[in-house]
């Protein structure tokens, strides 16, 4: 049995809810290790007092959760560690995890809270400081980039589909359109982030509080969720009404949830009944709507879809039989976003065959000048269901984007987290995307008043372009369609910025030099902003660049009072031919010299949201 203590413990490692059943489990890894995972023997190490160090290989970029292994029994490690790796220190104890019985020899490992991102293959070293004795170092995929960790049996086939004309021609488009809406809706707007009185964040189960995740957090049985479609019966004019507000906001793309985790699906699906058409008093298919008025429109359509996670129909999201396996190994599994509580009574592999991939393919019959699939809750899919994903809608269209999160690298596209700016250092190995919200929840919730200013959201926007990023922006309509009156105002106040400096953001590339003068501030998830708030700071001196054939654009967001020097367009980086101001005529005294580029805009009028300068070389 567990001790109490041990399952408290479980639950402070990293920022999630892990569960481990059983106190000894038959161990594998002498037999069995997974791809991806590293083992460094205590044996193996090159050892001096009480520091251990090794030297070895990492063949694939991503976060790695490390492990300490002791030979016998514990509670805790017998005495304190310091590990360092990938430019890290980690001094905080690892927390247990498991006791294994490995080839008759008991086992226990414990797990360190903070993970590890190796940003490039190759070289790595790991030093570890302890007085106690060890059994070895063990280095494996994170939980939640675990998914990306594949075989490579598919590699081959993927790249090859991945880099067919079509699907370099539609990356190419993804790259030019930099701005694109997301929107959350379905069932869970209705209720606005309350159930039965009780807010989310009053809840005292687990599971995030945006509002999307209603059913999870407040564990409703699925029939007594499905009463939400019967009175679901949003605006009529919601399509046209929305495609506008994406036109004026100057957006070139758009993605909605066309099925989220609660397993509704906003259009006419042939393999579930529990869609817009067949349950709810709309009786229309709203995806084929906004999509007609979308194109009407001249914006680009894409959806979004949840093929891992189902509450509905998914099962327990494949939980039990990836735990089985975890336990075996001594490592975690997580029921965040598992259906635990009142799981479908058909497999998971039942629901994958027999709703999912049907429902993908329906959406491609329906959707003929689809653009993009965006997957979501990813989870605990197999390599194989991931691919089969991905090539079924190769097949059908060649020239359909996938992102990421349709698993183990078979997106044609990354994303960097919700809510989370990957800094200027970072590399990317494809195109890539950050998405976004206008207040703290996806979809819509009542009490969230914490909507950001059309100069935080402008900022963010300028920011991702310099980095070669495109920017997914959020909007949560009620459960009647209406979009929050904070959401629209900003949305068409950032459209009128592009009016006038769109130039220097779509069809733009990241340029030598991403920005100079101000600090990097980043954006490093929902939480995160939601706790942090936004306070930064704009000066004359802060400039973003972004970059198109011979051109150069250096974007400010404060009119300045003095002339201005901008270091980054000193002569050694290229003679400049002419300076200008986007949406402005007048001329703009200018001088290049070997420190910078020295610009005069005393009495030009630059407007109140700052302004973007055309150079070019």
């Amino acid at each position: 049995m567990l001790t109490i203590k041990r399952i408290l413990i479980l639950f402070s490692i990293a920022s999630s809810i892990c569960v481990v059943s059983c106190q000894e489990t038959s161990g594998l890894e002498a037999e069995i290790l997974p791809d991806h995972w590293k083992v460094l023997e205590v044996t193996k190490a090159s050892k001096s007092d009480s520091f251990f160090t090794w030297d070895f290989n990492i063949e694939k970029r991503g976060k790695y959760d490390l492990q300490i292994i002791y030979d016998g029994i514990y509670d805790a490690p017998p005495a304190k560690i310091v590990l360092e790796t990938a430019g890290k220190v980690i001094t905080e104890m690892p927390t247990w995890v498991a006791t294994l019985n490995n080839k008759g020899k008991q086992q226990t490992v414990f797990q360190f809270g903070e993970n590890i991102l190796y940003r490039t293959p190759g070289l790595q070293k790991l030093k570890v400081e302890t007085s106690a004795n060890f059994a070895k170092i063990r280095i494996i995929p994170n939980y939640k980039a675990r998914i990306g960790f594949g075989s490579g049996k598919y590699d081959a086939a993927w790249e090859s589909m991945h880099n067919a004309p079509e699907k370099q021609q539609a990356l190419s488009w993804f790259k030019n359109a930099k701005y694109g809406m997301f929107i959350h809706w379905g069932l869970y707007a209705q209720a606005g982030g309350i159930w039965k009185g009780t807010k989310m964040e009053d809840s005292d189960n687990i599971g995030p509080r945006v509002s999307e995740w209603l059913m999870f957090k407040f564990q409703i049985p699925r029939n007594e969720y499905a009463e939400l479609a019967k009175i679901f019966n949003p605006d009529r004019s919601f399509a046209r009404n929305i495609a506008k507000l994406a036109k004026d906001a100057g957006m070139k793309y758009m993605v909605i949830t066309t099925k989220h985790h609660d397993g509704f699906a906003l259009f006419d699906s042939k393999s579930s009944e529990f869609d817009m058409v067949d349950a709810t008093p709309y009786k229309k298919d709203v995806i084929k709507e906004l999509y007609e008025a979308c194109l009407a429109e001249g914006i680009e359509f894409g959806v979004y879809y949840s093929h891992g996670n189902d509450w509905y129909d998914g099962a327990d999201g494949n939980y039990a039989n990836v735990r089985s396996v975890n336990d075996s190994l001594g490592i975690l599994s997580h029921p965040l976003g598992k259906n635990l509580w009142d799981p479908s009574p058909n497999t998971h592999a039942e629901y994958i065959e027999k709703k999912a991939l049907p429902q993908i393919r329906g959406l491609l019959a329906l959707l003929p000048e689809l653009r993009l699939v965006w997957f979501d809750g990813d989870g605990y899919i197999t390599e194989d269901q991931a691919f089969q994903f991905y090539k079924t809608i190769y097949e059908v269209n060649p020239a359909i984007l996938v992102n990421r999160r349709v698993g183990y690298d078979f997106g044609d596209y990354l994303d960097s987290g919700d809510n989370v700016i990957p800094s200027a250092d970072d590399t990317m190995a494809k195109r890539w995307e950050t998405c976004g919200t206008t207040n703290n929840s996806w979809a819509y919730k009542s009490y969230d008043s914490d909507f950001k200013s059309t100069k935080e959201l402008l900022y963010y926007l300028v920011d991702i372009a310099s980095k070669g990023g495109n920017y997914l922006l959020n909007i949560g309509p009620d459960g009647k369609g209406h979009v929050p009156a904070q959401s629209t105002q900003v949305l068409r106040e950032i459209g009128q910025w592009l009016t006038i400096n769109g130039e220097a953001i779509y069809g733009t590339s990241k340029w030598r030099i991403t920005r100079e003068g101000a600090d990097e501030s980043l954006l490093k998830g929902t939480e995160h902003r939601a706790k942090k708030g936004f306070s930064h700071t704009f000066s004359a001196d802060d400039f973003w660049f972004t970059s198109n054939e011979n051109k150069v654009y250096a974007i400010s967001f404060v009119t300045p009072e003095t002339p201005i020097e901008i270091k980054a367009l000193k002569l050694k980086n290229g003679a400049v031919k002419n300076v200008g101001l986007l949406g402005n005529s007048a001329k703009i005294k200018w001088n290049q010299k070997d420190s910078g580029l020295m610009v005069d805009m005393r009495g030009v009028n630059t407007g109140n949201s700052g302004f973007a300068l055309k150079i070019t070389f």
